[in-house]
């Protein structure tokens, strides 16, 4: 990578947002290990419903951070409920939500998609500065592409960002993006990626919350879980390098980097500085590859497919 792609490379990853599980230690360890500028999403369980998601985001706000809260469409009960949601956000000085249909089965109310929600708050006169969807690189396990793409066409007058869900592969990730700017989605993208994983630390925290419940992007895609909890399967700097010219490239309009850090934001934050300090004028693949996480010593293999 030329120095030019280098410097597009410090540009991404300083715009870079975090998401995070709403658990009990989750804002001690942002507030310990996180940067202020450093956005945090807050994603939401359907078994323990908006209330946990709103409350973290609340207090991330209080920390000095922009918080931004999943407000998922199918767990909202009727519009009284949303009117409240929106207060109790506003309260909080949150002006940026990401709005996704959610895993609710079936729906709590009256929204069974994110573009039913996105209508209701374009009803109440766009309460939020700032309002995120969401898209889909690899196939969405019931959805097909052409509905997802479609989608986001439809959304796309009611949000202001896009972020990808989680993406292993490079061709797939540099089509996609070509494949929605052809079509006229042209949202800023925060392009979605996994951060470096302790593996013990993620098979606690998947079997504490369950799988479907840890993370929207993992549920029907148990390869994607076992890859990344598999030792030597996944490097994010092999990933990145992969997929530069898909994110760096004329009209890609890739905003920045979303890290899924399964609440791992201290080994997420270290190893994005660190990249950042060893990254100026060099290519990835001239960066030397650090030890894999949890595994001290071991330099990370190359595998297809990153």
């Amino acid at each position: 990578m030329a120095r030019t792609g280098s410097h597009q490379l410090e540009q991404l990853l300083a715009s870079c947002r975090y998401e995070v599980l709403p658990t009990a230690s989750a804002e001690e360890a942002v507030l310990a290990s996180v940067p202020a500028d450093v956005t945090i999403a807050v994603t939401v369980s359907p078994a323990k419903g908006l209330g946990p998601t709103l409350l973290l985001a609340g207090r991330l706000a209080a920390g000095g951070y922009t918080a931004v809260p999943h407000v998922s469409a199918r767990l909202i009960r009727d519009r009284q409920h949303l009117a409240d949601i929106v207060a109790e956000l506003r309260e909080y000085g949150v002006t940026n939500v990401f709005v996704p249909a959610g895993d609710a089965d079936p729906a709590a109310g009256p929204f069974p998609s994110a573009l039913s929600l996105l209508e209701a708050l374009d009803d109440m006169g766009r309460p939020f500065a700032e309002v995120g969807v969401t898209g889909y690189p690899q196939s969405h396990p019931l959805i097909s592409d052409d509905v997802t793409v479609q989608a986001m066409w439809d959304k796309r007058q009611y949000a202001t960002y896009l972020v990808s869900n989680l993406c292993f592969d490079a061709v797939a990730l540099r089509r996609w993006i070509a494949r929605i700017r052809a079509r006229g989605v042209d949202l800023p993208l925060y392009v979605g990626l996994a951060g470096p994983i302790d593996r013990t630390k993620l098979l606690a925290i998947a079997t504490k919350i369950g799988v479907a419940e840890s993370s929207r992007f993992l549920a029907g895609h148990a390869a994607w879980f076992m890859r990344l909890a598999t030792p030597g399967a996944y490097d994010p700097q092999r990933l990145l390098g992969r997929t530069r010219s898909a994110i760096t490239g004329a009209g890609s309009a890739v905003a920045g980097l979303h890290f899924f850090t399964f609440n791992q934001v201290k080994l997420t934050e270290q190893w994005r500085q660190d990249l950042l300090s060893r990254s100026a004028g060099h290519s990835l693949a001239q960066i030397p590859q650090r030890a894999a996480a949890g595994e001290p010593g071991r330099t990370a293999e190359a595998r297809p497919g990153g």
